[in-house]
């Protein structure tokens, strides 16, 4: 379960004083959201309980080498049978645990590859959106030829007041919960485009415009795929405060 932010403070202030901190990939996992969410990954990254209620901080260290994607579900609940199912990134396995099964969409993705102290990462919302986030790097700098800090991405802004009504995702009660992409929904070649010339589309290039760091269709390397290393901690808070 999560514990809370002095807790956690004390624990990494021993892993600090043990050493262990140089030598392992910290990530934090901060829920500022006024609800719980649930943190999922695809491959699995261990059996960590993945309930973080609002306002608790996780600390996490991550596999040497690990390639895949995070994200997290939304709004979720044990039916009668004790069936569990989330009213976004659900991934269908009917309990806490999703056992590298994929997300149902909409989804914000964030993206990882792990080699042992280098990480590159991004984020994704190329299979739409469900929940404000940010990667930001504390400390390090950029490998593969780059220069300077290693930067933060995000996308803090809500998208829902761009999606047009044939985009959004409702939950039963027909209430907004996330926004499809176009390619997801439509599954039209007008919007699902391919090759090395594939350019933005019109709801795309929406997105783009309040989250101008996330990746919005599949050749978008604007802002490139980040490769970061020497820091101390890769931070990531879900809904963060503007």
């Amino acid at each position: 379960m999560a514990a809370s932010k002095t807790s956690l403070l004390l624990l990494q202030l021993s892993l600090l004083a043990a050493g262990v901190v140089s030598e392992d990939v910290i990530f934090h996992f901060e829920n500022q959201c006024p609800y719980s969410i649930w943190l999922s990954s695809n491959p699995p990254i261990g059996d960590a309980d993945p309930e973080s209620p609002p306002d608790t901080l996780e600390i996490f260290i991550m596999p040497d080498t690990w390639t895949g994607s995070l994200w997290v579900r939304t709004k979720c609940s044990n039916d009668q049978d004790y069936h569990f199912t989330c009213e976004t990134g659900d991934c269908g396995s009917g309990t806490i645990f999703c056992d590298s099964s994929p997300p149902a969409l909409p989804v914000t993705l964030l993206n990882f590859a792990i080699n042992n102290s280098v990480v590159h990462y991004d984020l994704s919302l190329i299979h739409g959106f469900n929940i404000p986030v940010r990667i930001q790097p504390d400390g390090g700098h950029l490998v593969d030829g780059g220069s300077g800090l290693c930067p933060t991405v995000d996308c803090v802004q809500d998208l829902s007041n761009v999606c047009p009504s044939f985009l959004v995702a409702k939950n039963k009660d027909g209430v907004y919960v996330g926004c499809y992409s176009a390619c997801d929904a439509l599954k039209s070649p007008e919007y699902c485009c391919s090759g090395w010339d594939c350019q933005p589309d019109y709801y795309s290039a929406k997105f783009k415009e309040l989250c101008g760091l996330a990746h919005v269709y599949p050749r978008d390397n604007t802002p490139p795929t980040y490769g970061c290393t020497g820091f101390n901690t890769i931070n990531v808070t879900f809904c963060p405060i503007i």
